[in-house]
């Protein structure tokens, strides 16, 4: 293949675009932004400290902002179908890298959890496969009808794979994402309620015994329940994150002037880096945040409704319900309204492989956009049958 003529093809304007292509595009920059500008201030005081260089967290976070971006440009340019394609690939790669980093000396141990590769790069597998649990889940739940039960029960096994695979690292937050995101894709695709409420009840008995076997997931639910009881041990992060959320009031103590991110909340320019947002800027400031994502929300519910590929559909669907219902996960555990867990903000948080699934994920949605318009898709397969009558494919 001669990709010096395939460069035509992806050499479109972005005036061209549907309106909830452009609308999500400028949405996910400036979510993008506003995460980068909480990153710097969450993260200074910590890296002055630790590494005798304030901006040393902010200018890795651009590195990956960088390659994420590259990456999500690619796919918001790349024919959906030729994406699907590849999901597959990479859910048996990245099934096969969360096996290896349990492996001791393999796998590098962070709060009593396996989850990243050692290595100069550091790699988490059970972020960068929630995009790619979507794109396959979408496949799928979207041709069930079409596909034999042993496809089914195939895929219905690497998807338990994946789940129990991420809960064995431990990591019940990541797993319980990644299972909810791929129910949810089931139910929205129509699925018998008999097979979605066994399912269901499965995953809450899987979700029990994780808890109810290891001492620390435990203490956390207890903790949840009352963290002042315990306010200096198990229920400190909480109670810390509350004092921060309350500390905003309504307008904010003002960007850079958070006192809990003083060393005083823990893991603050990831898990809890909501927290430092809210005292920095308020409840007015966490009601825009929120408005946000509503927003957000709704355009991806738009191009859901607009597609009339069901695989596409499900592709909307479930980018819409990681994106959001992440983030909405995420400030509930900041705000103490569910267990304290170690899910990131996605486009906040620092880390690369949060950042770059998050830029995945988006780009798949704004790629959904393009292709669910007419003035788009009729084009497109216009252009690609042209080239393919020519030999270019």
């Amino acid at each position: 293949m001669n990709v010096r003529r395939l460069i035509p093809l992806f050499d479109d304007s972005v005036s061209s675009w549907a309106p909830e292509a452009r609308l999500l595009r400028w949405l996910t920059l400036v979510w993008l932004f506003v995460g980068l500008v909480m990153l710097f201030s969450a993260s200074y005081a910590v890296a002055d400290v630790r590494h005798h260089d304030g901006l040393y967290y902010f200018k890795r976070q651009i590195i990956w902002v960088l390659v994420g971006l590259i990456i999500f440009n690619i796919i918001v340019h790349l024919p959906l179908h030729r994406i699907l394609g590849l999901s597959n690939w990479f859910i048996f790669l990245l099934l096969g890298l969360i096996f290896v980093t349990m492996i001791p000396g393999v796998g590098k141990t962070e709060l009593g959890a396996a989850r990243r590769l050692v290595g100069p790069v550091p790699i988490q597998p059970s972020e960068l496969i929630k995009p790619f649990l979507v794109l396959q889940s979408a496949r799928l739940f979207g041709q069930w009808e079409k596909l034999s039960w042993r496809v089914r029960f195939t895929w219905l096994g690497i998807f338990g794979l994946v789940i129990l695979g991420i809960l064995a690292q431990p990591n019940l937050s990541t797993a319980s994402l990644c299972g909810m995101t791929v129910w949810l894709i089931a139910l929205a695709a129509g699925l018998p309620y008999k097979y979605l409420g066994g399912t269901a009840l499965g995953g809450v008995l899987l979700a029990i015994l994780s808890v109810s076997f290891r001492e620390y997931q435990r203490k956390r639910v207890l903790s949840f329940l009352n963290p002042w009881a315990d306010a200096t041990g198990d229920g400190y992060q909480l109670v810390q994150s509350l004092l921060a959320v309350g500390s905003g009031n309504t307008w904010g103590t003002g960007f850079g002037l958070s006192q809990q991110k003083q060393f005083y909340l823990p893991i603050q320019d990831t898990d809890f880096i909501f927290a430092v947002f809210a005292e920095e800027f308020g409840f007015v400031g966490s009601m825009v945040l929120l408005s946000l994502l509503a927003l957000y929300a709704t355009l991806g519910l738009v191009v859901a409704f607009k597609t009339k590929h069901s695989v596409h559909r499900l592709v909307a669907i479930g980018v819409t319900i990681l994106m959001v219902g992440q983030s909405l996960l995420h400030i509930g555990v900041v705000t103490g309204a569910l267990p304290t867990t170690g899910l990131p903000l996605p486009m906040f948080s620092y880390g690369g492989n949060s950042m770059i699934s998050s830029l995945v994920s988006a780009g798949l949605l704004i790629r959904v956009a393009r292709q669910s318009s007419e003035a788009e898709v009729v084009p497109l397969r216009e252009e690609i049958g042209s080239r393919r009558k020519r030999g270019l494919f």
